[in-house]
């Protein structure tokens, strides 16, 4: 089947298979958060991002070849509802923003920043550091060597605008790291993946960062 990346509140994943990488999307929770199980085509490791909620339905979805790590994209309580079981069940290392850390009752085993790399087998993950949904929030992208970057982006960035902010500093703070880090740098065929709701492309977002800016939110 053709990927969409639409997915609802207890209802069937979504496979994507890259040449490297396959993805897995799933919708959790009452708030219908997004949780994405990454797997090297390769090596077979695997990697989650957001254990958000419903534990028992991730760790039927990570089966039982195991998961290396788990990647909280910030310290929002809706992003973490699953992440003590599944952390207890699979042994899988905690990995979250730095700045968000301490925002995580779940401890973080390896904080990272702007820059680094998390690996999935042999694929790699760059962490991107988006400050204004919260202070630590990150992003991750996966540069595919043989098609057009994918992005998983949290709360930060959705199809329609940025992440919710509370104060204008907040929201001036986002919008310029979502310019300069992601569209200023990224194609627009690139592919995002957002903590709720469905995938966009930075295409198709491009043109409204005006309308986000002057709206302000």
């Amino acid at each position: 089947m053709t990927y969409t990346g639409k997915v609802r509140p207890g209802g069937p994943p979504a496979v994507r298979d890259l040449a490297d990488l396959a993805i897995t999307k799933m919708s959790v929770g009452h708030m219908d958060n997004n949780a994405y199980l990454l797997r090297c085509q390769h090596t077979g490791e695997q990697l989650l991002i957001d254990a958000a909620n419903e534990p028992d339905r991730l760790l039927k979805l990570i089966g039982p070849d195991g998961l290396a790590r788990v990647v909280t994209t910030h310290r929002h309580g809706d992003h973490w509802q699953g992440l003590q079981a599944v952390v207890d069940a699979t042994g899988a290392e905690t990995v979250a923003g730095a700045d968000d850390a301490a925002g995580i009752p779940v401890e973080t085993a390896r904080p990272v920043r702007d820059g680094e790399r998390v690996a999935v087998g042999d694929c790699e993950l760059q962490v991107i550091h988006l400050v204004g949904h919260t202070p630590g929030s990150i992003a991750l992208l996966y540069d595919d060597p043989t098609g057009p970057p994918h992005l998983w982006t949290g709360d930060s960035l959705f199809p329609g605008g940025p992440g919710r902010t509370t104060t204008p500093e907040d929201f001036n703070s986002l919008m310029s790291d979502l310019q300069a880090k992601i569209f200023d740098r990224l194609p627009d065929e690139t592919w995002f993946y957002p903590g709720h709701g469905n995938d966009s492309t930075l295409g198709a977002e491009r043109g409204s960062i005006p309308e986000w800016r002057a709206r302000g939110w």
